[in-house]
């Protein structure tokens, strides 16, 4: 639900009911991830998507369902090969959709929390007794909530502080826990949300190829920075797509901001002044992606620079360069294209060719299917 926040938080403001639909597992090659939500107002508009296409004619009946009569329900589509024209995955996947009406409860706070971008985390429950079905906590980073999951007085903080430990690592998605708050007791499992703030992305060298990049990366739900010494270069007005430009050495820069396991630098200098103080302190940083620009020779010169500092050869092995795949890019677009695809296989685990002719997944971090059926609060 959190992927599409600010407008719900916008219909929140309004005043409107609404029923959101939310991916809360998947199986196979699903199109969505759990988290992934569609909603619908009381005049029938809709926002988001849980399948890009394939059910949602009916989860949106599911939603206006849920808007009638108030009442939560979990369902679960499938592929069918017996009715060519059942409602259904086609690509053979399976999803299980939690259909929730939101009338007031915590839902409003966490919808401000991540239009905001600020950290919080959205636990509810999809599975258990049906009295409890689709209640809800909202979790603070400091392991503070509100909310009420009900039942047993443990269960809120048991869920409270497994949904802070999902918060902390920035995920979604499901943990089970015993309906008394223990970990023998009957099962519950828990969606839990994770609102975070954007990834940064962090552009080093203020070039055309870094406003193209900055586009690629905005696109890509980065938080994206630019940073350059040279003033003259380093100007609002030459990157008014970035969040933040900063006129300052690389290295400096670097040293003196903050980055995480989710950060990705981008140093596109291509000059030794910058590229070897700057990557020296770059590939000792515990972040998700170091690349720099540069020709095989640049490359290679700029490798041996390196090692002269006491880069080691396994923080070599961590930089990508020359930067980017293999696309036969020339324009500063299609460069940008290529650093951001490489990124994107970076993160989540893909090779880089093409899918024609191959015989890998196309989802390469696609959880494995769910252990039966969640369940249906009738």
């Amino acid at each position: 639900m959190l992927d599409i926040a600010e407008e719900l938080n916008r219909w929140v403001e309004q005043g409107r009911d609404f029923a959101v639909a939310t991916v809360v597992a998947v199986g196979g090659s699903a199109p969505r991830q759990p988290g992934a939500a569609l909603a619908v107002d009381g005049e029938g508009t809709a926002i988001g998507s849980v399948s890009g296409g394939c059910v949602e004619g009916a989860v949106y009946d599911l939603c206006t369902q849920a808007l009638d009569d108030g009442r939560t329900v979990v369902e679960r589509f499938g592929y069918s090969d017996e009715d060519a024209f059942a409602v259904g995955l086609t690509c053979g996947g399976i999803i299980d959709i939690l259909v929730t009406p939101v009338r007031g409860g915590v839902f409003p706070d966490a919808l401000t929390a991540a239009a905001a971008r600020e950290a919080a985390a959205l636990a509810r429950i999809v599975s258990g007794p049906e009295d409890l079905m689709g209640r809800a906590l909202l979790v603070r980073p400091d392991g503070s909530y509100e909310g009420k999951l009900g039942g047993h007085p443990q269960l809120d903080r048991t869920a409270a502080g497994e949904a802070r430990a999902m918060l902390d690592a920035g995920r979604t998605g499901t943990v089970e826990i015993g309906e008394d708050g223990s970990r023998c007791g009957q099962p519950l499992t828990l969606l839990v949300e994770s609102s975070v703030p954007a990834p940064r992305m962090i552009v080093f060298g203020a070039i055309d190829f870094a406003a193209a990049l900055v586009r690629v990366g905005k696109f890509l739900g980065y938080h994206v920075t630019v940073c350059d010494a040279r003033p003259v270069f380093a100007t609002r007005a030459r990157f008014p797509e970035a969040d933040e430009v900063v006129v300052e050495w690389p290295h400096r820069y670097l040293e003196s901001t903050e980055t995480d396991g989710r950060t990705v630098l981008c140093v596109l200098t291509h000059d030794a002044k910058f590229d070897v103080p700057l990557l020296q302190a770059a590939l000792k940083l515990p972040v998700a992606y170091v690349g720099a620009m540069g020709s095989r020779r640049t490359h290679e010169d700029r490798n041996k620079r390196l090692r002269e500092v006491g880069v080691t050869e396994l923080e070599l092995a961590r930089l990508r360069s020359p930067i980017g795949l293999d696309l036969g890019a020339r324009t500063p677009e299609e460069t940008a294209l290529s650093i951001g695809a490489e990124i994107v296989a970076n993160r989540r685990g893909g090779t880089g060719r093409s899918l024609t002719g191959a015989h890998t997944p196309i989802h390469h971090d696609v959880p494995r299917e769910p252990a039966g059926r969640i369940g249906s609060v009738a």
